[in-house]
């Protein structure tokens, strides 16, 4: 059995008046990401770790921000693509566990409905996507709530 390992990262400033999406959801907050698409710093570092696993570059070569065709597009689309890119190649994903660095808001009771989407969206066992969400003890960026990153590593196999 072929197998490969990618690792994603996304990161995207906070500001009033934006929405909070991550993960599929929207997240009730004050505060939003400003992006060109719909912000999803969780589910962007999934899609890099999807492409980067499969060599099939990154997230910005496939959906650039300068590109009216993405502006305020659902992630969700995004992510669905990348799976059918590497479906392309002969791969199929194994397992995610991804990690959201933020302060605020709290995450966990949101988590449980982050995997299922992304499950849902990737058409996986629930049992195969991992959520996780940690704060920086009020250190950097995340700390002071000026933006939110987010983490991720998929296994894909050869189908």
């Amino acid at each position: 059995m072929v197998i490969r390992v990618g690792m994603g990262y996304d990161v995207h400033s906070l500001a009033e008046g934006e929405s909070l999406w991550l993960g599929g959801i929207e997240v009730p907050h004050t505060k939003g990401t400003v992006a060109h698409s719909d912000g999803d710093v969780l589910l962007h570092a999934i899609c890099d770790a999807i492409l980067g696993a499969a060599k099939l570059r990154d997230i910005g070569y496939h959906f650039p921000d300068t590109s009216s065709d993405f502006k305020n597009v659902d992630s969700k689309i995004l992510l669905r693509k990348c799976s059918q890119l590497i479906a392309e190649k002969g791969y199929e994903i194994g397992n995610i566990d991804a990690t959201i660095a933020a302060q605020r808001p709290k995450l966990k009771d949101f988590i449980p409905r982050m995997e299922d989407t992304i499950a849902e969206v990737l058409q996986l066992d629930m049992d195969a996507v991992s959520v996780k969400a940690t704060t920086t003890e009020r250190l950097g960026f995340e700390g002071r709530e000026e933006g939110i990153s987010a983490y991720a590593v998929v296994l894909i196999q050869k189908q």
